[in-house]
């Protein structure tokens, strides 16, 4: 499970637990200028991950790290689809991130409020 908060002008993702080791990431933090917003999305479980390099893949338990598709680089760091929070990016090394929260909701309502300043 991932703890996404802003600080000043910069959206902060922190892995948590053994998340660390099976995403190969402690933190990620981007510019809130280059995020372009938050969503929901229990389905994203579903879609195609392409070539994960670096990260695990176990499927219906766990999807974490980089993975390569059309591209494009989404960083994954996914058990519980339900509780999965889409941020798309801009200009950054990422195009997506896709991460599981506590309260996805809140973390929505959060970004979206963070990037509408």
């Amino acid at each position: 499970m991932a703890t996404i908060s802003v600080q000043g002008q910069d959206l902060v993702v922190e892995m948590n637990g053994l998340d660390k080791l099976w995403s190969l990431k402690s933190k990620l933090t981007i510019p809130l200028a280059h995020v372009r917003g938050a969503t929901l999305d229990p389905g994203i479980l579903g879609e195609p991950k392409g070539i994960r390099a670096p990260g695990t893949h176990l499927p219906g338990v766990i999807t974490a790290g980089t993975f390569h598709q059309d591209g494009e680089k989404v960083f994954w760091a996914v058990r519980d689809a339900q509780k999965a929070v889409v941020v798309e990016l801009a200009d950054e090394h990422y195009t997506r991130l896709v991460v599981e929260v506590d309260d996805p909701r809140a973390v929505v309502a959060m970004v979206e409020q963070a990037t509408s300043r």
